[in-house]
Formats: structure tokens, C-alpha cells, sequence
């Protein structure tokens, strides 16, 4: 790497190596160093070049403000000289020289030295999270006799209404982020058409207003529209049936005022534009390819009509998501619905078209090679650019996180190391031949630190895979939660580690959707699967006699910590010094048993793993060649509520996290209030 060219990566936070899943050394390619650059706006192509751009570098004033400036609540900061701040509320202060420690949280704005810059105040740590546990659910995956052909709002309303009387003090779902109207429909959440908005095909018909305005030979021809149920999720099928459900019900329902909120306006916008001409507006008219075109707003009035649609469909989902929080506040749940937040959206989706000003286009967001997903993983998202967040004072940033906030009692924040870096893979390369951009975590963890606070929510953040110590200190730090799985919690010798060791601030699980179920695993599904679809990077012998050994490592610690009691069938004549095999079904509930033993704040279950499902929700890697995201349960939701597996593992967690005969303590922004810290530090996987 040519020294000049890494100092001019260096000062942009493009890394020019970085450390593997094996904590080896690996050296970034200079042709992606310069792509990356590219995609920066950072001209690198020639040695003139990178001359002149690190000469731009070195003659930036340090002195001068940054554009963005985050404060933590009760610190100081100085400054280049006297200034007048504009607080959130609309007060003014005087300053002399110095940020004073008595700001109050928020988003306020400073003139200062000739500039003007945006000042977040945020909290030093959020309120220690309670000790609980719920369900894992992808909401996709329930059925019930009025869903309609897959998982709604209403089914999660009685789900979470059963779960909290069972017991459990949360469930964390999927992501519900929209997608594209058009078809075909996208079935991954984590490939969003916008984090901001939610996706309708999780609405209930039945429970709207409309429908209940509607005279009877409506609803009659609405009900008639209902898809039946198949082995397979069909997307498709559902949003066509539900769509024409709508648009009949349309008339019945009151005017959405669109001028209350542009965000949503522009939004809805977007979907009546991806109806007419695709979900993807790069292959738009080129006049429709940015939100403020006279060419859009001219297409606005034409399209009036699709536009308030689109915009009822968004107040329908914030009516039902209300009544699910409801359903959760009822029961009594310390912690309620976690929401997933992704990590990246779809280039061409909604919030690509809105955000493209804050975005850097042309790149994808993946991840390098690991163990498990050996030639690395190509995400084909988009993401932010560092400095044009910093530019814009981090407001997209904001509103992301508020609208994601809105109905949550927590927030699940997928690959939450994106917050520090992420893999950059530039165009024409492959998902290995990608390298790390850095953001500045301190503003990207305070900023989320001060929406859930101000939303009184819980922060999850997924810490999984090659992550740098600095992530888990900076989540232990402001009191959020890390990520603990049962297959990653291994020490160096590849041996499980007892439930004990287990990080406290953390949520515990068996499994993720993008790993083998519990059943999947001792079965060892994963490995046939994954040999079918040619993704496995080492003979399947090899990997078949890795997984083997890995079981009989989780049965030695089971036993070991007596939660898994000694089998006793019958010997088998032809190995009678063989060890007795345990039944699947009692490991899995020994599984269980591992995470009640572990103190770790809170516990999730995915039903998936109790109701013996031996196929992954998600399969890194594919597209079409596995039924992602397309898994129903193999139980309705009434099924769900009788099964006894279902009740044995609700009353063996309710035993090990029981909940308090009153909420806990919430203080003045509906935060649980506790006074002590989560403990022991957690080693990254």
C-alpha cells in the first residue's frame, strides 16, 4: 500500500487492513482503498490526485468547530470563541468560551466563531434494563383464522396480550420496515424499501375503522378476498388480496392530513411513483429521480389519490401498533415490543430516493469472511455517509430512529458495530474485496442513547461476529445491551461456556434467524443444507464431523451443568459401551434450562426452536435458492397457546426471571428506573 494513499484513507476513515475472525492481519487491496475513496467523494485515481486531496486534509483548520458537536450531559466543552446557542425549545444562552455542563438533553443549534453547527446533548447512560424474558418472533410467521395468509398486527396484539399473561416481559420481533409496492414484493425485513415507514402487508383488513364503516356487501366481497395459507410464505398473493381489500375500504375511512408530516407525504409519494414505474428509481424517468423535481410534485397532484392511500396505509399500521402496545402495557410487561432496526435499506428503495444526500451511492454494505459465512456476505444495502451525516447534523439520522422508536419498548439494533465501522464493498467487487469505513461512534451511540431515553426504551444492540472491544465497552457503558448466543458462547478451545460466565448486559438466546434452529443443529440440518446450496468453503465430511463434535461439546456442558438429566434407553447390542443418546426434545428444553441458569438481563426464545422446527428462518448467502424468510410455524397461534412444549418452557423461564407483582419504576420519560449497573465486561465472539 503506497504510504501517501494510506494516509489519505487514513484521514478519511477508510481501512487499509483489518483484522479476520482468526485475529489475523489482512491488507486491503489499493484498488479497493481508491474505490472507496471514490465513494467518498475523495478523487484518489492518480498520485496528483492524492496529492491534492491530502493537501485539502492538512489544510483544514483542527481548531475550527466540527459541524456536528455531541456533548454528554454534564460535561463541558470548549470553544474557538464566544457564541449564542439556541436551545431545543426555542431559549437562548449566551456562551463564553466554553459549552457549559448544564445543558439539557436535546438538539440544540450554536453560532459560534463565524459558523453555525448542530449541538446533540445526550444522556451518559441509559437506565439499566430489567431482568426478563420473551419470545423471539418473526411476526411473518404466525397464523391465525382471521390473518390472512401470513402473520398481522392483530395476531401480535393476541400474541403479546398471551405471552405477557404467561409471563414473559418481551417479544422481539423482525424488522417491520416497509417495502416497495410493486411486484414482486420483498421478503426480507432486512432489505428495506425505508427504515422509517412500516410494511402493510402486516396490517389486519378486519380491524380497521374502514372496514367497520363499510356496509355489509363490502365486507363480504373484502372477506372473500382472504388467501389461504400454503407451505410457503407467497408475499405476492398476500399483498395483492390485501391491496384490493384496501383500496375498497379506501372510501370509507377519514382524510389523512398530509400536510401534518412531508416525511410521510414524500413518502407515499415514493410508493405511488414505484407502483407506476418499479421499486427501484434509479430505473425511473430520469425527471422523477429526486423527491423535489417540479416533475414529482407535478406527478403529486396526478396522483393525489394513490398518494393518500399510501399515506392511510401508514396511519393504519401506527393505529394497530398502538393497540399492540397497548396489549403489551396491559400485561404488565416490564420491557413490551423490541423492534429490529436493519442495519442498511434497499439503494432503490424509498429512503434511498429521500435520503440520497446523506448516502453513499454506488456502495454495498456486507461483511468480510468468518467461520460461518466463509466467502464473506454481500448485503447489496446502502449506507450512510459519515460526513454528510456530520454535514446535516445527524437529522436523518434523528427522524430514523424517532419513527422507529415510536412503538417500542425496545429497539433491537441489527450488526450494531455498524455504528463504529462497516464493510464497504465498492462497485464491480466481490463481498470479500470490500474494506471498513469508520463513522463516529461517539455520535452515532449518543444520538441513539438519547432517542431511546427520551422514548423509554431498552437498546439491544447485535454485537455478533468479528467485533472490536471498543463495541462492547461502548454498549456496557451506556447501560445497552450486548448479544449472547448459545453457539457462539465458546472459549478458546471450541468448549461451550457454562450458562455462569455468561455477560450480564446482554440478551441471551439459543440461536439467531441467520443460524441453525436448536432442533436444525442437533440434527445437523445446517450442514446438509448448506452443502446442498454449494456454500460451504471445506469438504462436507469435514463439516459434518465438525458438527458432531460440537454436539457432543453442548451435551458434555448440559451434563456437566446438570441441565441435562443421564438417558436411560435401552443399550444398543451392536455398541454397548456407547453412551446413552439423550432424546432431541429434552436438549432443546436443556438449551433452555442453560439460559434461565445465565444472569443475563434478558432472555429470548425463539418458537421456531421449541416447536422443533429443524429449518433456519434465513440462509446467509442465498436469494432464491432457500425459502428465506418464507418459513411459517408449524402452529397457529391458538395451536402456540395449548402446546405443552410452549408451557414448559413459559413456566421454566417465568421460574428463573419472575416478574414483579407491580411494573417496575418508570422515571419522567417512561424509562425503567434501576439503581444498579450490569457487571462483568463480555468477550467478543
Amino acid at each position: 500500500m503506497n504510504r501517501r494513499l494510506a494516509a489519505l484513507a487514513n484521514a478519511h476513515g477508510v481501512s487499509t487492513w483489518y483484522e479476520d475472525w482468526r485475529h489475523r492481519r489482512v491488507e486491503v487491496a489499493p484498488e479497493t482503498v481508491v474505490g472507496v475513496l471514490g465513494l467518498l467523494g475523495v478523487d484518489a485515481t492518480s498520485p496528483a490526485a492524492i496529492a491534492d486531496a491530502l493537501a485539502a486534509v492538512r489544510a483544514v483548520d483542527r481548531g475550527t468547530l466540527p459541524e456536528t458537536v455531541v456533548l454528554t450531559h454534564g460535561r463541558s466543552r470548549a470553544l474557538p470563541g464566544p457564541g449564542v446557542l439556541t436551545l431545543e425549545d426555542g431559549g437562548r444562552r449566551a456562551v463564553d468560551g466554553e459549552l457549559p455542563a448544564d445543558l439539557p438533553l436535546g438538539w440544540h443549534r450554536l453560532a459560534c466563531a463565524d459558523r453555525e453547527v448542530t449541538v446533540v446533548v445526550v444522556p451518559r447512560r441509559l437506565p439499566v434494563p430489567p431482568r426478563a424474558w420473551g419470545w423471539m418472533l418473526q411476526l411473518y410467521a404466525l397464523n391465525s383464522e382471521r390473518s390472512w395468509g401470513m402473520g398481522d398486527l392483530g395476531d401480535l396484539a393476541d400474541f403479546t396480550e398471551w405471552a405477557g399473561a404467561t409471563g414473559a416481559g418481551l417479544v422481539l420481533l423482525n424488522p417491520l420496515h416497509a417495502v416497495g409496492p410493486a411486484h414482486p414484493v420483498a421478503t426480507s425485513p432486512y432489505s428495506p424499501a425505508s427504515r422509517r415507514f412500516v410494511n402493510p402487508l402486516y396490517l389486519r383488513v378486519s380491524d380497521t375503522a374502514a372496514y367497520r364503516a363499510a356496509d355489509p356487501a363490502t365486507r363480504a366481497v373484502v372477506d372473500a378476498l382472504r388467501p389461504d395459507r400454503g407451505p410457503l410464505i407467497d408475499y405476492d398473493e398476500v399483498w395483492s388480496a390485501k391491496r384490493h381489500a384496501l383500496e375498497l375500504l379506501h372510501p370509507h375511512a377519514r382524510p389523512v392530513d398530509l400536510t401534518a408530516d412531508p416525511a410521510l407525504t414524500s413518502f407515499a409519494t415514493w410508493c405511488a411513483l414505484a407502483e407506476r414505474h418499479g421499486n427501484d428509481w434509479r430505473a425511473w424517468p430520469a425527471q422523477l429521480r429526486h423527491p423535489d423535481a417540479p416533475a414529482v410534485a407535478e406527478q403529486r397532484r396526478q396522483l393525489a389519490d394513490r398518494v393518500a392511500f399510501h399515506a392511510w396505509l401508514q396511519q393504519l399500521c401506527d393505529e394497530q401498533l398502538d393497540a399492540v402496545t397497548a396489549a403489551a402495557r396491559a400485561a404488565g410487561m416490564p420491557v413490551g415490543v423490541v423492534h429490529d432496526l436493519a442495519v442498511g435499506i434497499d439503494p432503490g428503495g424509498a429512503d434511498g430516493w429521500q435520503l440520497a444526500d446523506v448516502l453513499a451511492q454506488g456502495v454495498r454494505v456486507g461483511a468480510p469472511p468468518d467461520d460461518f459465512n466463509q466467502l464473506g456476505q454481500d448485503w447489496g444495502l446502502a449506507a450512510w455517509r459519515p460526513d454528510r451525516l456530520a454535514a446535516t447534523g445527524y437529522a436523518a439520522y434523528r427522524d430514523m430512529l424517532r419513527r422507529a422508536l415510536r412503538h417500542a419498548g425496545g429497539l433491537r439494533v441489527d450488526h450494531v458495530a455498524g455504528l463504529w465501522r462497516l464493510w464497504w464493498v465498492p462497485p464491480g467487487g466481490g463481498a470479500a474485496e470490500g474494506t471498513y469505513v469508520r463513522y463516529d461512534a461517539e455520535a452515532m451511540l449518543g444520538i441513539l442513547a438519547l432517542e431511546a431515553h427520551r422514548a423509554g426504551a431498552v437498546v439491544v444492540g447485535e454485537d455478533l461476529g468479528t467485533v472490536q472491544p471498543a463495541v462492547t465497552r461502548g454498549l456496557r457503558g451506556r447501560n445497552m445491551l450486548g448479544s449472547t448466543v448459545l453457539w457462539f458462547a465458546r472459549d478458546d478451545n471450541g468448549d461451550f461456556v457454562p450458562p455462569a460466565r455468561w455477560p450480564r448486559n446482554a440478551l441471551a438466546t439459543i440461536s439467531t434467524h441467520d443460524l441453525p434452529t436448536a432442533p436444525g443443529f442437533l440434527t445437523g440440518e445446517h450442514v446438509r443444507v448448506r452443502d446442498e446450496l454449494k456454500l460451504l468453503g471445506t469438504d462436507v465430511a469435514v463439516e459434518r464431523a465438525r458438527a458432531a463434535a460440537d454436539r457432543d461439546r453442548l451435551l458434555t456442558m448440559l451434563r456437566t451443568e446438570n441441565l441435562l438429566p443421564t438417558p436411560t434407553p435401552a443399550v444398543d447390542p451392536a455398541r454397548p459401551d456407547a453412551p446413552a443418546t439423550p432424546d432431541d426434545g429434552e436438549v432443546v428444553v436443556s438449551m433452555h434450562a442453560a439460559l434461565a441458569a445465565s444472569p443475563t438481563r434478558l432472555l429470548g426464545v425463539s418458537l421456531y426452536d421449541v416447536l422443533g422446527e429443524v429449518r433456519q428462518p434465513n440462509m446467509p448467502g442465498t436469494v432464491d435458492e432457500y425459502p428465506n424468510w418464507r418459513l411459517p410455524l408449524p402452529a397457529s397461534v391458538a395451536q402456540i397457546r395449548e402446546d405443552p412444549r410452549v408451557r414448559r418452557i413459559a413456566d421454566l423461564l417465568s421460574a428463573a426471571r419472575p416478574r414483579a407483582a407491580d411494573p417496575p419504576p418508570r422515571d419522567a420519560v417512561g424509562q425503567v428506573s434501576q439503581s444498579k449497573r450490569a457487571g462483568s465486561p463480555r468477550k467478543s465472539a
